[in-house]
């Protein structure tokens, strides 16, 4: 006789709980975790598992899909769903080397795919969306642009809005666009380093100006300024990388005014600003005559997209901008910038940005509870600037890391050009590790090494 009850690690689903199918799946991956399930157990049939819980059989299906895709359950054919035996996978390096955003709980990813992606092939033709396209991006993929930087920016001029084929490509394009080869680009100390690069591939020189836990320090502006000479200045203000400051607003104003006294145009790099609690306006907010601003979406959402947004108000830096990008890289792929544009204007995005940054949040948590006193994070984004213990240098400790199967990045690896000095610390990223648990595994490690000196050969290690 069929069994019409739902099974004991089931409890009741909560009419306020997200996704039923989420919480069929959680549930499992809850009952794994203590042992109520164990590997070779087998699981009710999906149509009886739908009765006794008085949901479609379509909600039970993406339920078993979601736990398979979390490697929990293996399915034998006819004999039905079991729970699957624990997979090791032999030497996994636990990434917190790259600031990816972590899966937003409660937030269907693979379900926000197939239905965005469906609903840009129902409304376009799919020939267009596989051939080439006129750089810049197309009426609606500019239109979802200005709707994206509205919270930064409020109403912004579609017809300003660039789309690119992500953020290191507009950081290139507007080097081509904005300076010439030998010319001077000032930024902080430690900075992003695929603005280091760009500047050595292209032949521009990047000069560091000193910086307080505020921000670049304005009379040291003012000072690189008379000396170099610099035709821009790049600045990553809200929850910088990797220091993750965020400048406050009397800071921004002072380095805007700086800069207009001595025409320097700012390029405004700013991935973080949707995840950061109440941050103050953008440069190009305060100074729009001043900023180029900069957002992607690889922070927020997905690196995947390829997708970011210049806002360049000055039609003939913008015409210089766009023909230096399509020297390298013609235009956003067109089927990932649809999707993109899909996902802004219906909503999508908005919620998986809430997602993410809640999702931070709770990491950043987690972080402050597992490193105790050594975790000095602001809370927000998706990561943090650790000081290290004088026994340990940057890359003493990126080597120890790497040998307990983590990878974190040494403060050398974020170094603009002749930045004098050092910094004893590292940057750590709360959002490549998929799984939570996986990050408190990553982090104990880390604390583990944290608390002991180095061996003989790490301090043997170049520094």
């Amino acid at each position: 006789m069929q069994d019409d009850r739902p099974p004991l690690w089931l409890p009741t689903l909560a009419a306020h709980g997200g996704p039923r199918f989420l919480q069929i799946a959680d549930a499992l991956q809850a009952a794994v975790e203590i042992g109520a399930l164990r590997p070779g157990d087998r699981l009710p049939p999906q149509r009886q598992l739908a009765l006794q819980l008085g949901v479609d059989l379509t909600t039970i299906t993406r339920a078993y899909d979601e736990a398979r895709r979390r490697q929990l359950l293996e399915g034998r054919g006819a004999h039905g769903s079991y729970v699957a035996a624990p997979r090791f996978e032999r030497g996994l390096l636990l990434d917190l080397s790259m600031n990816i955003p972590p899966p937003p709980e409660g937030v269907d990813f693979d379900g926000l795919v197939r239905q965005g992606l469906s609903q840009v092939l129902l409304g376009a033709d799919s020939a267009l969306l596989m051939t080439y396209q006129l750089g810049g991006g197309s009426e609606a993929d500019r239109r979802a642009g200005a709707q994206w930087l509205r919270p930064m920016l409020g109403t912004v001029d579609e017809g300003e809005v660039v789309v690119c084929p992500g953020a290191q490509a507009a950081i290139a394009a507007l080097m081509l666009a904005l300076t010439e080869p030998g010319d001077v680009i000032l930024a902080e100390p430690f900075g992003y380093p695929g603005l280091m690069a760009a500047a050595a591939q292209l032949g521009r020189r990047v000069e560091p100006v000193p910086a307080d836990a505020h921000g670049m320090l304005p009379d040291r502006l003012e000072q690189a300024c008379r000396q170099h000479r610099p035709r821009l200045l790049y600045l990553n203000p809200t929850l910088q990388n990797p220091t993750a400051a965020t400048m406050p607003q009397d800071r921004r104003q002072a380095l805007a005014g700086i800069a207009r006294r001595c025409q320097v145009r700012i390029v405004e790099d700013d991935p973080y600003w949707l995840l950061a609690e109440a941050p103050p306006p953008p440069i190009a907010a305060l100074a729009p005559d001043q900023a180029v601003y900069l957002s992607t979406l690889s922070k927020c959402l997905t690196p995947g997209l390829r997708v970011a947004f210049v806002l360049l108000r000055d039609p003939q830096e913008r015409s210089r901008f766009l023909a230096a990008l399509r020297s390298f890289a013609l235009m956003a792929t067109p089927l990932t910038a649809a999707l993109a544009t899909q996902w802004i204007l219906d909503g999508s995005a908005a919620r998986l940005v809430a997602g993410v940054r809640q999702e931070a949040r709770l990491r950043h948590r987690m972080a402050g509870d597992v490193l105790a006193g050594r975790y000095s994070g602001g809370g927000d984004g998706l990561h943090a600037w650790l000081e290290l213990p004088g026994y340990w240098s940057p890359s003493q400790l990126a080597q120890a890391c790497r040998e307990e199967g983590i990878a974190v990045m040494p403060a050398e690896a974020f170094k603009a050009g002749s930045a004098g000095g050092a910094s004893n610390a590292i940057r750590i990223s709360l959002g490549s590790v998929q799984h939570r648990e996986r990050l408190r595994a990553a982090l104990g490690r880390l604390s583990d090494l944290l608390a002991r000196q180095p061996g003989p050969l790490q301090t043997a290690a170049p520094s």
